[in-house]
């Protein structure tokens, strides 16, 4: 089925012997970007097709970049090429030619495919036709729609509860999909709706909604460009957002300053050459961080209170000069509190937890101090940490003491990890979505929706786990590899009754799975979704609260193929019969009757239709941007949030868990991360040369990565290479999904139920020595 196209190559674990190490890059993108790019993308299809999605992505009437979630300029201002490597590796990895059909699954068992490594299965292609894995077989098997859907159907009728079933998402499904599929689990009587949010910007929606009255940021792009100060915090943009540097570019030509904070190194925050610009291609390209504070894992709710405690005091100094005190009178409300408890902060608690000095901290506070409009971002460095909310909160003091909330150039911005990750949530897949929407929904369909909060991701696996749950439906996305502690959550999946997946690709999902298991092979983003009503688009909402469409422009990979709405309406009229009386049938034949339905349940959606029709959609409302906040108090509050820090006994490090440069989500594109100068291998952990002194290991060495946790459980990495790095002393890095194996399910943060992916405690033994 690959005739024509470049070889699949070895399974990366295989690879891992081949490691080599060069010095990490000092700055990203450029002439190799779009080497890169091309290579991969040729390497999976042909040149026309790869013409095609990267003439099209993220173009107004285009394909929007199935990727991560950053926005895009309007369409006015918007380039031809308007997507980076890994957007052009992304869409061109869906657009793959390669093919998997019925004959593959003949030769391949499912025990043999569960040994495959997560870039293999990828690699293999697009998925075809619906495949059934029957009770007691190791074989997958070809099954025609009908009789799957009654299937799951069937399966949903017989269970006890309607609590008993999960339906689960990922990001990359559209706001279309994500409105159905929690209108059908809603109207089947349960709210498990878990998501992938649950196990990355949790933490921030939980921290924003408190302090602020909303889950959202509130930056556009042209708050980034115009801002005097931008904050990077726990976020490696080169690589998990590229187009960000693009807006820091701007930022920095307007004379505006950027702030990096991160235990790492990161070459995008060091300098960019825009390969877009000839100064990208035949000069030096912009550099981004004024300063790099090189920060302990974890260690970033120390430094925003330093930071607070020194503009308090800089205000002691110089009164009525450095604080926002109209804002903090007018919009706030708890700022005596916060401001005692900001003055009893230890600068030696301080440098335990973050490893920065006073003078490195007082740096930062002149640069807030010298600017007007500061903006600050963060991603999971900071969501995925025990205390990661209060992290937040404390970065929305440290905003509010100057009145950097709703006003131009100012605000927060959480940089969301996924193309439609937002608009999901904003669609209702939440487990606990609050009564006026359900009231909504009611009012709209003629049912009551369950009112109890169903089950987060880290609950559904333990609802799995002991019997509660027995049906999991997976609507794109790779739980199985996502989810933490994977030993646990292999387990909870295989003790299920049956286990669904809608999905382009093949994933170890498909391989981890109940006594029953079903794939549904669905369209692209790419591919073209054409119904009864003629042909459809679709659309999402970016990390800034843009909506627009996304319109497939290629033939699709199978004439088997139903897009994810018709999967979820054919469903749910298998199983919920006439009751409630909801027209699956119509929205399936067009989506603009789905869309007008969100324009009367989802707030700020009015006339979806006729605005998403305007060319770059339209933005939602928020109202911090007008200094309304929508909290308890009906102000913005602060918070008062002690210093805490993860705690590493002697001979242990902090491990975080990250991506390399070539992979999206759990998927590894290839056994590369060439901005730290990692080569073929994956199974690497990344440490400070004078930790590995202190430990007695050599550069190179053969390890077992060891996690400790109060329930005593071991849970262990084996057959990882030591590579002697730049990060923070006391902290480590490795890759996930590799690394998930060693987050206890029950490491979470506090409030936000997050795994604590950045945060983990380790020893590293050498391989093969007795536990």
């Amino acid at each position: 089925m690959n005739k024509g196209l470049a070889p699949i190559v070895k399974t990366l674990e295989d690879s891992d012997d081949d490691l080599s190490v060069t010095p990490p890059k000092t700055w990203a993108a450029g002439v190799p970007a779009v080497e890169h790019a091309l290579q991969y993308s040729l390497g999976q299809t042909s040149v026309r097709r790869t013409a095609l999605t990267l003439l099209n992505i993220n173009q107004a009437t285009g394909i929007d970049c199935p990727g991560c979630a950053w926005p895009e300029p309007s369409p006015k201002h918007r380039p031809m090429n308007e997507y980076c490597e890994n957007g052009a590796k992304h869409i061109n990895d869906e657009a793959t030619s390669r093919r998997v059909s019925a004959d593959f699954f003949r030769r391949h068992s499912v025990s043999e495919l569960d040994r495959k490594s997560d870039h293999w299965l990828n690699q293999q292609g697009r998925l075809t036709e619906p495949m059934v894995k029957r009770p007691g077989s190791d074989f997958y098997e070809p099954i025609g729609w009908d009789a799957a859907l009654d299937l799951l159907a069937g399966e949903l009728r017989s269970l006890g509860s309607p609590d008993e079933a999960l339906f689960y998402t990922s990001g990359r499904l559209n706001n279309e999909a994500a409105f159905l599929l929690q209108l059908f689990a809603r109207a089947f009587g349960t709210n498990n709706l878990p998501d992938c949010s649950n196990m990355c910007h949790e933490s921030s929606g939980f921290a924003m909604q408190e302090t602020l009255g909303t889950g959202k940021g509130s930056v556009s792009l042209d708050d980034l460009h115009h801002s005097d100060l931008v904050f990077v915090v726990g976020q490696n943009p080169g690589t998990n957002h590229p187009r960000m540097l693009s807006a820091l570019e701007e930022t920095k030509r307007n004379g505006g300053q950027v702030v990096a904070v991160n235990p790492l190194p990161e070459a995008g925050l060091m300098r960019f050459k825009n390969p877009q610009k000839a100064r990208g291609i035949i000069g030096r390209g912009t550099a981004i961080a004024d300063q790099f504070l090189q920060i302990r894992a974890g260690g970033d709710l120390a430094l925003f209170k330093a930071l607070n405690l020194l503009l308090l005091e800089a205000e002691d100094a110089a009164p009525g000069t450095v604080l926002d005190h109209e804002f903090i009178r007018n919009h706030t409300t708890g700022f005596e509190e916060f401001a005692r408890q900001a003055r009893k902060l230890s600068w030696d608690e301080v440098h335990a937890a973050s490893g920065l000095t006073r003078e490195e901290i007082e740096e930062v506070r002149d640069r807030v101090l010298a600017s007007t409009n500061v903006i600050a971002c963060w991603a999971m460095g900071l969501t995925q940490q025990k205390h990661g909310v209060a992290t937040i909160r404390e970065v929305i003091n440290f905003l509010m003491l100057r009145g950097n909330i709703g006003k131009p150039g100012a605000g927060v911005c959480p940089v969301r990890g996924h193309s439609n990750v937002q608009g999901d949530r904003t669609m209702g897949v939440w487990e606990q979505m609050p009564q006026e929407f359900l009231d909504a929904v009611e009012r709209e369909f003629g049912f009551t929706p369950p009112t109890e909060h169903g089950w987060d991701s880290v609950d559904s696996i333990r609802a799995m786990l002991d019997g509660r749950a027995t049906f999991f439906l997976g609507v794109a996305g790779n739980f199985v590899r996502a989810a933490p502690d994977s030993t646990v959550t292999e387990t909870a999946m295989r003790r299920c009754r049956l286990t669904a997946h809608i999905s382009t690709k093949l994933n170890r999902s498909h391989t981890v799975c109940g006594e029953t298991a079903l794939i549904l092979p669905t369209l692209g983003r790419s591919d073209r979704d054409i119904q009864a009503g003629g042909e459809q688009f679709v659309t999402v909402e970016d990390s800034m609260s843009m909506v627009h469409t996304s319109r497939g422009k290629l033939e699709p990979a199978s004439d088997q193929l139903l897009s994810e709405v018709a999967i979820l309406c054919r469903l749910a009229r298998r199983t919920l019969g006439e009751q409630p009386a909801i027209p699956w049938e119509t929205f399936e034949a067009d989506y603009d009757t789905i869309r007008d339905r969100i324009s009367r349940v989802v707030p700020d959606f009015e006339d979806f239709n006729a605005r998403v029709a305007e060319p770059g959609g339209f933005a939602l409302p928020n109202p911090v941007n007008s200094r309304v906040f929508p909290t308890a108090t009906g102000t913005a509050i602060f918070t008062c949030n002690d210093v805490e820090m993860v705690q590493a006994p002697a001979g242990h490090l902090v491990l975080q868990s990250l991506r390399s440069h070539d992979q999206w989500n759990t998927i590894p594109y290839t056994g590369n991360d060439r901005y730290r100068g990692i080569h073929n291998a994956r199974r690497v952990v990344l440490v400070n040369p004078d930790d590995l002194a202190e430990l007695g290991l050599a550069d190179r060495a053969e390890v077992d990565l060891v996690s400790v946790w109060r329930d005593g459980v071991e849970r262990r990495a084996p057959g990882f290479r030591v590579v002697a790095y730049p990060t923070t002393r006391g902290s480590a890095a490795a890759y996930y999904p590799e690394t998930n194996v060693l987050i206890p399910l029950d490491s979470v943060a506090d409030i936000s139920n997050t795994p604590t992916s950045k945060g983990i405690v380790v020893r590293l033994e050498p391989a093969g020595a007795p536990g």
